[in-house]
């Protein structure tokens, strides 16, 4: 997806926070701030990292020093291997306008070196948010790899995929009644733009995000789920 289309899909859905979590990889934020510039749109630096458990994690920061410092080191615990386009896909860093810029060499689509409880803590450390992905899922979701959620790291909340709602996960998951549940698209194409958690807050920062899901000084935030 080409930052400007990103931007114009989701002023067109009335979607005014969205953040850009590619897998491992953060090259492509600052393109697609910089497309949403007067747009009214906040675009938070974020990253899904796949831990060495090969569970998926949505880490968001708020700005692009704190994503690069994350990147730094999560560069530094990918294993050295090339992608090979034929078989992955092209791995494409653009501009603003979506115009070709570089190709990503190494392989982002494997699990980095880094435990849940380190990717924790080093996302804590730095500022950010640290959210399981999509947590249902077969594929990388916390639940199905583990079974349960970790207790020694203090989790805000849990995301679940598009394809079930908050009520019908606690049913099939009532190991997790008692965390908060967000809800994303986990958007690879446009068609699947979707904005279905709403945050009621003062602005879009990771303070304010992190008081919405606790529910505290008079911030909150609600699944509109589509499923």
């Amino acid at each position: 997806m080409l930052p400007p289309l990103i931007v114009s899909e989701a002023k067109i859905r009335g979607i005014d926070l969205i953040a850009i979590t590619d897998h491992n990889a953060s090259a492509n934020i600052s393109a697609v701030q910089k497309a949403a510039l007067g747009s009214g749109i906040t675009v938070l630096p974020g990253m899904e990292l796949q831990t060495k458990e090969e569970v998926h994690v949505i880490c968001l920061f708020d700005s692009i020093e704190q994503i690069v410092q994350f990147q730094n080191i999560v560069d530094q615990k990918l294993p050295p291997i090339k992608n090979r386009p034929e078989y992955f896909g092209e791995q494409l860093v653009v501009d603003d306008k979506g115009d070709f810029v570089r190709k990503e060499e190494r392989l982002l689509i494997t699990s980095t070196d880094l435990s849940i409880n380190e990717a924790f803590n080093l996302v804590d450390e730095i500022g950010g948010i640290f959210i399981p992905a999509h947590v249902n899922r077969k594929a990388n979701g916390l639940l199905e790899i583990l079974g349960f959620v970790p207790v020694d790291i203090p989790i805000l909340a849990l995301e679940i995929s598009r394809h079930i709602s908050p009520k019908d996960v606690k049913i099939f998951y009532p190991q997790i009644n008692s965390f908060e549940i967000i809800q994303n698209g986990d958007v690879h194409r446009l068609s699947e733009f979707i904005g279905t958690t709403i945050f009621e807050i003062e602005n879009p920062s990771i303070s304010e995000i992190k008081l919405a899901i606790r529910k505290e000084a008079d911030r909150s935030y609600f699944v509109n789920s589509i499923t």
